[in-house]
């Protein structure tokens, strides 16, 4: 370049390592070689920098690999998932395959958590791990897409990696020996890692940090007075960030590093197109003129010259634009304010605030505290009440809440809330504790569940709290029955989880704070829900798609309940099931559906739980919510408009009903239509499904599919259970 205020750093690779391309850059202005040893040999390494510095006086930076997840070798070097489908990830090097596909570093697969989040080869495929055993780890596709080899996996939880691989130490020392000062530090988490490569690379050395995660923005400050330069990677902070904030970061890690000393260079996209094309698009051009006026120090060539088709072309046009910016002197800035990243900010959380009460790491003092078991039931509460479902309450009611609550249909904060949310204990456990106490809660197995903290024990009529919760004091109703023979008394307090129950059907568990991160990355802000605790037929299937339509939300969160059922329920597996191969045929819209179970109980409480059920949804991050024309009633008990009254009496919850009616098929127009409108419509009856498939009767398609009566014959023809008993 003519001057020298501006540098440029060019990779090489493929496409540009030879003695011609290597001379023309050099002519076209590059101040430093880059060489990437996420795809150098480091047998080759000592060869290649000999070539180069044979031909050229440009310094040359090694650039490594650092604490990087990538993916393993794949046939053809590439492997291609759909949504909705699960991919095995192994802890051991393998070929790859349409269902498996390999890690590195290989200890990587250890790390992995139930419920992480994993981005893989820039956002292409989102995941999350459903399942783990030390070697393998198994991942639920959320957003399908491509993936290739030796691409970048982005774990969306901080990781404990070395800043250096074994493969960093050799090339730097390699480097070394041959007179290399230039080093740069890939995804820099904290200061002791700058200081980790200038150890390696010796005082003299000059080394770039880059900042490409959350970590490295977070100690910037740090990061940067440690290092001579730090390098904006805008490719890898878009996979932790959303994009459109990247712009604003770009300004303000720039003005940061100047503030302490290190230059800043930008990377990623600046010439994208012309990796396969011979000119640029004007938003590049552009988005390089606005880089240099935000006062940055250098620009990054990555794959534009390291495998694209013209990487003279490319240095010679950041030249020009260089040029032209230093000519025009437009170097003014302005500072810009980003806020704080919202996964959803259209549906705020009941309340405000998604409640987390759930132990670090799963752990908490437990001591020698007093230990009370309690049914599976009030422990997917204490879960729920954990991972924010139900927020805003932290634990179990006391007197005055439940009160409040059954004769308001409020919190005492005036915040509407529905449902009892409440601990019964016997007589004598309820004698023994008070307001202060701390008590540990285990299941049914004796194993540690949760810690309860008591603030109140006291004595609330069990026919009168069923009469108000339910609207009815008889037994024949199964809420009822439960409630009277669960007693009067009652612990409340706030609850704090420690070991989930070990359900066979986590695999679908997302919490609200993991679908609000899920709908973020697919970019949805109205999403429908559906709450269900039947397996799917076609009826269920039409009104998701008409209140798709209706209110032509982004997405459908389709949201069975997976808890403790009644006799006579299909059993969860086989409803998760039926759903799965819904999605596996393709017959809900593509990209438009999620999968996740709610882990919790029906109550039969008809319009309360209505609402109820609403309010989860909304700290799901839902915008909409389908009530059907019985919702979570029984019997007889509710009058068929019974949930939409009480919807209109408590008014805008922050989450909008959607109100079907019972719907048929008709046979003659082949649609589905509101019973009511249609005298000559066939009903659709869960009821009537249920017997059809227990006594091994074929049912007609528009009733429910073949596909998801085929998930229930393999069951039966296997002996296995179906049917809540």
């Amino acid at each position: 370049m003519t001057q020298r205020e501006i540098e440029l750093l060019c990779t090489l690779g493929p496409a540009s390592l030879n003695e011609r391309v290597i001379r023309c850059l050099e002519r076209a202005g590059t101040s430093l070689f880059r060489l990437n040893l996420s795809h150098t040999k480091i047998e080759e390494l000592e060869q290649t920098i000999a070539f180069i510095n044979k031909l050229t006086s440009v310094p040359i930076c090694l650039d490594t690999e650092g604490a990087q997840v990538r993916t393993g070798r794949l046939p053809n070097g590439t492997l291609t998932v759909r949504e909705n489908q699960f991919l095995t990830v192994h802890g051991r090097p393998i070929a790859g395959d349409p269902s498996s596909i390999s890690f590195y570093p290989p200890n990587i697969v250890s790390c992995l958590e139930l419920g992480d989040f994993i981005a893989i080869d820039f956002n292409s495929v989102f995941a999350q791990v459903v399942e783990k055993t030390p070697d393998r780890a198994t991942l639920r596709i959320l957003t399908g897409g491509r993936i290739g080899q030796n691409k970048a996996v982005t774990v969306q939880r901080a990781l404990e990696m070395p800043a250096l691989t074994e493969k960093d130490r050799a090339a730097i020392a390699i480097g070394r020996r041959m007179g290399i000062r230039h080093f740069a530090l890939s995804f820099a988490h904290r200061a002791t890692d700058v200081d980790l490569i200038r150890h390696e690379a010796g005082s003299e050395a000059i080394i770039i940090s880059k900042i490409e995660c959350i970590s490295g923005l977070n100690n910037l400050t740090e990061i940067a007075h440690q290092s001579n330069a730090v390098l904006i990677d805008r490719g890898d902070l878009s996979r932790e960030l959303p994009i459109e904030q990247i712009p604003a970061l770009q300004k303000i890690i720039i003005r940061k590093a100047h503030e302490h000393g290190a230059k800043a260079y930008v990377a990623t996209n600046l010439l994208e197109s012309m990796t396969s094309e011979p000119s640029p698009t004007r938003a590049e051009v552009n988005d390089i003129y606005n880089t240099l006026a935000d006062g940055v120090d250098g620009l990054v060539l990555a794959a534009e010259t390291a495998i694209g088709k013209y990487p003279e072309s490319c240095a010679k046009m950041v030249t020009r634009v260089v040029q032209q910016f230093l000519r025009s002197k437009q170097n003014g800035t302005r500072s810009i304010r980003i806020r704080t990243p919202s996964l959803l900010p259209e549906v705020e959380p009941h309340g405000g605030s998604l409640i987390c009460r759930t132990a670090a790491n799963g752990q908490a003092e437990v001591g020698n505290l007093p230990a009370i078991t309690i049914p599976d039931e009030e422990l997917t509460d204490v879960e729920q009440i954990a991972r924010g479902t139900f927020s805003p309450l932290k634990g179990f009611m006391d007197k005055g809440t439940l009160e409040s609550v059954l004769e308001d249909y409020r919190l005492p904060s005036g915040l509407v809330w529905t449902m009892p949310v409440i601990l019964a204990v016997s007589n004598e456990v309820a004698g023994r504790y008070s307001r202060g106490d701390r008590v540990l809660l285990t299941s049914t197995s004796g194993l540690p569940h949760s810690i309860l903290d008591v603030t109140e024990s006291f004595i609330f009529d069990a026919e009168r709290l069923a009469r108000k919760w339910f609207g009815t004091a008889s037994q024949d109703h199964p809420g009822v029955a439960r409630t009277l023979a669960r007693g009067n008394h009652f612990l409340a307090g706030e609850v704090t989880l420690l070991q989930p129950l070990a359900l066979p059907y986590r695999r679908y568990e997302l919490t609200p704070a993991q679908l609000r991160t899920v709908f973020a990355q697919k970019g949805w802000t109205t999403v429908v829900a559906f709450h269900s605790r039947n397996l799917v037929h076609r009826a269920h299937e039409a009104i998701q798609i008409k209140a798709l339509e209706r209110t032509h939300a982004d997405g459908l969160l389709i949201n069975p309940v997976v808890g403790v059922a009644r006799k006579g329920d299909f059993v969860p597996p086989i409803i998760l099931d039926g759903y799965q191969a819904m999605l596996d045929y393709g017959i809900y819209p593509p990209g438009r559906v999620v999968l996740a179970s709610f882990i919790t109980y029906p109550r039969f409480a008809g319009p309360r739980e209505a609402v109820f059920t609403a309010l989860c949804r909304k700290n799901m991050g839902c915008s909409h919510f389908i009530v059907g024309r019985d919702h979570s009633g029984v019997g007889a008990f509710y009058g068929k408009n019974a949930s939409r009254q009480l919807f209109e009496k408590l008014g805008d919850l922050g989450i909008e009903p959607i109100f079907f009616e019972e719907i048929g098929y008709d046979l003659k127009t082949e649609r589905y239509v509101d019973l009511k409108s249609c005298k000559r419509a066939r009903p659709i009856s869960g009821s009537e499904i249920r017997r059809a498939l227990l006594s091994g009767q074929d049912l007609p398609s528009w009733m429910i599919r073949p596909e998801v009566q085929d998930v229930v014959r393999v069951e039966l023809m296997m002996t296995r259970q179906v049917f809540q008993e």
